[in-house]
């Protein structure tokens, strides 16, 4: 099979002025882009724009955090729908048959043929990539920041989230406190979760395997989408996050 007609599976982005920051900042699933020739996966109206088909607002967030702090970032080129970046390539989950109640129709017992393409065509150069990236900053000693978002409310169910930024962890629980203490520094009101609403201990993949293993201080933000569904809400996040990124570098 030859490649998907894309768009690349990533984006990197450079570090910009004089000095380098020791930061580096990436997102899994910053896009929603689907290759033309999977069909929108067999899929119509909001379903390939909603929450199932990206981390909505994280693509703004990764990129304004790189241009306030002048440091390099690493963005996903594809829709999870597509394949999740953030997935072990053996798991099951890796291509998903259905997400928050919706059926995915051309994910519907994928042949393997096509799983293998799609691992070697986009998961697979995801992770060279960020994994080059993360060599290339190393040395710096600097704090990796990964940047998700999560809907206020699953449509399949469940209780409203009232979180609005979760701080992801498993072994860096130094950062994940001073990280809480600089967002109710930058803003008191919001409520802080900590492995909330998810846990880094489930689907850490790609922080488990390119960031843990090198040793590297971390931190995974986790924001509720209504408080980065305009460009407006992107730029006071985006600050909020910043301030709190400058008290851990």
């Amino acid at each position: 099979m030859l490649p998907y007609e894309i768009m690349t599976p990533f984006e990197v982005i450079s570090s910009t002025g004089a000095s380098i920051t020791p930061l580096f900042v990436f997102g899994d699933h910053t896009s929603k882009a689907i290759p033309k020739s999977l069909s929108n996966l067999g899929l119509s109206g909001d379903d390939v724009t909603r929450h199932i088909a990206w981390d909505i607002g994280t693509d703004a967030l990764v990129r304004g955090l790189c241009v306030r702090f002048g440091c390099a970032g690493h963005l996903a080129g594809v829709s999870r729908l597509v394949i999740d970046c953030n997935r072990d390539p053996n798991a099951l989950g890796l291509i998903p048959e259905s997400s928050d109640g919706t059926l995915i129709p051309l994910n519907q017992n994928i042949m393997p043929s096509e799983r293998a393409h799609r691992i070697a065509s986009i998961h697979t150069p995801y992770h060279a990539s960020l994994s080059a990236s993360l060599d290339r900053v190393s040395a710096q000693d600097p704090l990796i920041v990964s940047v998700h978002s999560f809907t206020p409310k699953l449509r399949s169910g469940g209780a409203s989230r009232p979180t609005d930024i979760g701080l992801l962890f498993k072994g860096d629980l130094e950062t994940a406190l001073a990280a809480k203490q600089g967002l109710k520094r930058a803003r008191p009101d919001f409520v802080i979760g900590m492995n909330k609403p998810y846990s880094a201990f489930k689907l850490n993949y790609t922080v488990d395997t390119h960031v843990m293993e090198r040793g590297l201080r971390h931190i995974t933000f986790e924001v509720r989408q209504d408080l980065v569904d305009t460009k407006q809400k992107q730029i006071e996040i985006t600050d909020v996050l910043a301030r709190a990124i400058k008290a851990l570098i």
